[in-house]
């Protein structure tokens, strides 16, 4: 297991809790009435939430800045650093940060926040429901080692959401030459759309051929399946279950934090 991950997280198979930014300026939903206070009242309430229930990492996204676009208006990192900015004095774990769907304004917003970890799609070509979505890992690696980034860990998601890879390789094939090609910091693999099931079948293929990268069930993942999942993967990433009655749109709701984070310490202590 890659060294990294013990470094930067306490227990073995970390859970790291997905908060979800509402729609930002330059969004379609977002409400210009209520403005940024809202969005930030939000913010630090669901964080509280997450971390008052126990989970060991955050990943801060704009989840609700639908639809999403590959290459990201400025607008968007400059808002999520200002509001980032603002919950840091009260984060108390590891964070990383997500602006959908651009990797090269994920990684300049966690070089400025400090975050220690980004998540995004970096690598493939893919047909989906933004358009035909390209990316360019050279490029984007290179972009972080000239912005001072290179500690900054990079979670490939080679399963992306509402989409599919069109070059119609098999799982295992990609796992392995992003891992050997590519140099990931870690591999996310996702079900459909954010919350949904992420298939064990996928998952174990992806841990197989992943060799020493660590690999995260990305989406999916319940009180009653996280032992099953981190029986496989290395780690997990949670955002939907976490809501109140596991609604995409709702609040984040502490108990049920307590409850799947309860279910994970306990498979976990049954590592030692």
């Amino acid at each position: 297991m890659s060294n990294w991950l013990d470094e930067m997280f306490a227990p073995q198979k970390p859970v790291i809790a997905m908060l979800h930014l509402t729609a930002l300026p330059g969004d379609p939903g977002f409400d210009s009435r209520t403005g940024l206070t809202a969005v930030i009242e939000r913010a630090k309430e669901e964080l509280d939430a997450l971390q008052g229930g126990g989970v060991d990492g955050i990943m801060i996204s704009n989840e609700f800045s639908l639809p999403y676009l590959t290459e990201t208006e400025p607008i968007t990192a400059i808002t999520m650093a200002r509001i980032i900015g603002q919950l840091l004095p009260d984060i108390q774990v590891p964070f990383g940060v997500n602006v959908l769907w651009d990797g090269r304004a994920s990684i300049d917003l966690a070089v400025a926040t400090g975050a220690k970890f980004v998540r995004e799609i970096f690598t493939g070509v893919y047909a989906s429901d933004f358009g035909l979505w390209n990316t360019n890992i050279g490029e984007v690696a290179r972009h972080r080692a000239r912005i001072g980034g290179s500690d900054v860990k990079l979670f490939f998601n080679i399963v992306p959401e509402s989409a599919t890879y069109l070059s119609g390789r098999d799982l295992a094939s990609i796992a392995q030459t992003t891992v050997f090609a590519t140099l990931p910091d870690a591999l996310c693999v996702s079900g459909l759309t954010a919350g949904a099931p992420t298939d064990s079948q996928s998952l174990a293929l992806v841990k197989a051929a992943a060799g020493t990268v660590p690999v995260f069930v990305n989406t999916g993942v319940r009180a009653h399946n996280v032992a099953e999942q981190l029986s496989v993967a290395d780690g997990a990433i949670v955002g939907t279950y976490f809501k109140k009655d596991g609604v995409f749109e709702n609040r984040v709701e502490k108990s049920r934090v307590e409850e799947l984070m309860s279910e994970a310490r306990a498979f976990r202590s049954t590592l030692h």
